[in-house]
């Protein structure tokens, strides 16, 4: 099992989840794809070691179990398969990253 980033992370910005993950296993996407959002975070299953230590820190709660994802999320964990091995990892907080507020995307 391994983790996932939904779309609820569009927009947030806070890197918390990318401090505490013991692997440094997510992305920022960076890529030119218009059905993903560029603002948001990825993680690479194949590099998450199931520890959990990132879900409390997500402050708008866009981070699931790849066996627990909300069905309307379901085609993330697809998008972070393929997505996150091509993209930048975020080991530390990057102040371009780090937004004031985070309110997820209007669903």
């Amino acid at each position: 099992m391994a983790y996932v980033i939904t779309k609820l992370c569009v927009d947030c910005k806070d890197v918390a989840c990318t401090q505490v993950c013991p692997v440094v296993c997510i992305y920022e996407y960076t890529g030119d794809d218009p059905t993903i959002p560029k603002s948001m975070l990825l993680i690479d299953p194949d590099e998450c070691i199931d520890c959990n230590a990132c879900v409390p820190e997500c402050p708008v709660e866009a981070i699931f179990a790849d066996t627990n994802v909300p069905e309307q999320y379901a085609h993330w964990t697809q998008i972070n398969i393929d997505e996150a091995p091509n993209y930048p990892v975020i080991s530390q907080k990057i102040p371009a990253l780090h937004g004031p507020t985070c309110t997820g995307p209007e669903e």
